[in-house]
């Protein structure tokens, strides 16, 4: 069956970083779209960064572009999100997910929390 293991998720400093991971399984991988979304508490669950499935295109949303990377390496079935310049707006629970056409997976998520 399809499953996601997240990591990588914890405390951060304002202007630090952190790197999360996503290994998937269960489908095949280099097929899909990945993308990050993240929910902040009392917000609506919204897209960070999407990547197509050879990595050849990239996308981020205005609130983390220059500051967020997203990458993947098919090999590995792995997908992840190098956040840099951290800001207490990043708080958050970060969720991978994965796309194709009508199939559509998610992770459990993982909490990133930005706080000096």
């Amino acid at each position: 069956q399809v499953q996601f293991v997240e990591s990588g998720g914890g405390l951060g400093q304002p202007g630090g970083s952190l790197r999360l991971s996503c290994l998937a399984s269960g489908f095949p991988f280099s097929t899909y779209f990945m993308s990050w979304y993240r929910q902040a508490p009392g917000k609506e669950r919204e897209l960070v960064a999407t990547i197509t499935s050879f990595g050849a295109s990239t996308h981020y949303a205005d609130s983390v572009k220059g500051r967020f990377t997203v990458s993947r390496d098919n090999a590995k079935n792995t997908v992840y999100l190098q956040m840099n310049s951290l800001k207490p707006d990043d708080t958050a629970v970060y969720y991978c997910n994965a796309v194709q056409y009508l199939m559509d997976y998610w992770g459990q998520g993982t909490a990133v929390t930005v706080s000096s």
